[in-house]
This record gives C-alpha cells, structure tokens and sequence, in this order.
C-alpha cells in the first residue's frame, strides 16, 4: 500500500515551527535593535567632546563650542558638526553641571511655557509655528541674517534673548508669538536648551529645515 503524499503547505507541524522561528528571530531582532537604540541615543559627556567623539546626543557641554550644519553626501542629508569652541552668553568654559543645569532649566521653561503647543520639537508638538529642532542654526539668527540688528544685540544668543523675553517688539512672522512672560534667566535657559537640541543628530529632521536666505523673510524659523 503506498504512503499518502501531504503537501509541506497543508502541514501543521511545518506552520507550528515554522511559527517558532519567527517568533524566535523577530525578538532577538528586538532586544538587538533595543540596545543598539539605546546606545546611540545615550547623551555623550564633556570627556568625548575634549576629545572630538561624535555622539548623536552630545554632552551638555556642547554649548561650549560652534555648531554648524553640514551635507553628508554619504547619508545624503546634512549632519550637525561640532566645530571649535565658541562663546555663549560670553564664556566658552562652561562646565558639566553648569551646563547641565541651564538645559535643564530650558527644558522645564518650554514645557511650563508649553512652547509645544505651537511649536515642534524633535517631532513633538504642532505645527501652528515653526519646528525649533533646528533653529539655532537658521542664518537669519547669524551675523547676517536680520535678528541681530532687529534686537540691537551682538551675539546669536543674545538675539535669541531677546526675543523670547518681548516677541511682540520684534514682528517678524504672520503669526505673532505671544508674550510669554519668559524672564532673562529662563530664556537662557530656552536658548541653551534649542542650542543643544541643534546638535543632536537627528538624521536630517526635519525634512523641511534647510539653510536658508538671511532675508529676514525665508527661513525655518518664518516657516517658509
């Protein structure tokens, strides 16, 4: 009597291991990519930027240095570089805990201001006003753009100050910002807070951020 032919695809033994192997492959897949997230989105310390490693969360001490914007043709977007050292609010020597402590004083004044209501950070909030992410590196904030004579200020930071502290004097975007009642202390934290979010990598978001004119008219912080 010959033996019945079952097809592999009608067998219940095939699907029941076949069953186990994914599930088996998909979570050491998880707990892989678990800790390889982990890792990448780990902050770095004072020590790697003395000694130039990049993190794609760098220390808090990144305010201690220049911050620029640049095309990695590899990846095929621009990546924020960690350039020489540069004054912030007059001192480029500031140290872990001090730094430390004014992101965290940025980081409770946006969300006690609740900056994200209309604004977006790092894919969080809305999109009534322009995505902060980035805009520490928008030009229009730099020795040419419009904000630096606009606020009578010598320094990037100093403009940014400003601003946050009477947005309604600078009229700079259809959409007024409110006046916030944001006080020197607490913008200096909001601005070291938006300067540190600008270095971290955060693979080309947003999509819509690119260097722009200094026209005071087009840029990522007018939206356009």
């Amino acid at each position: 009597m010959s033996k019945k032919v079952v097809s592999v695809w009608t067998s219940i033994p095939f699907w029941r291991r076949s069953a186990a192997w994914v599930t088996g492959f998909a979570s050491i897949l998880l707990i892989w990519l678990t800790f390889d997230s982990m890792d990448q989105i780990s902050m770095g310390t004072d020590a790697d930027l003395k000694a130039g490693v990049t993190k794609r969360v760098p220390g808090p001490t990144v305010i201690n240095y220049k911050i620029t914007y640049e095309m990695d043709t590899k990846r095929g977007h621009e990546v924020p570089v960690i350039g020489e050292k540069e004054k912030f609010f007059g001192r480029d020597d500031w140290t872990e805990e001090e730094a430390a402590e004014l992101l965290h004083l940025g980081k409770l004044g946006s969300q006690a201001k609740n900056c994200m209501n209309c604004h977006t950070l790092l894919g969080n909030g809305a999109y009534y006003a322009p995505d902060l992410t980035k805009s520490w590196l928008d030009p229009a904030w730099g020795p040419n753009g419009s904000y630096l004579g606009m606020t009578n200020s010598a320094t990037k930071e100093e403009a940014m100050s400003k601003f946050l502290q009477n947005p309604s004097q600078y009229p700079t975007h259809q959409r007024m910002m409110p006046n916030l009642g944001i006080t020197e202390k607490e913008a200096m934290g909001l601005v070291a807070f938006l300067k540190h979010m600008s270095s971290i990598d955060t693979n080309g978001f947003p999509r819509n951020f690119a260097r722009m004119s200094t026209d005071g008219v087009t840029g990522a912080i007018h939206g356009k």
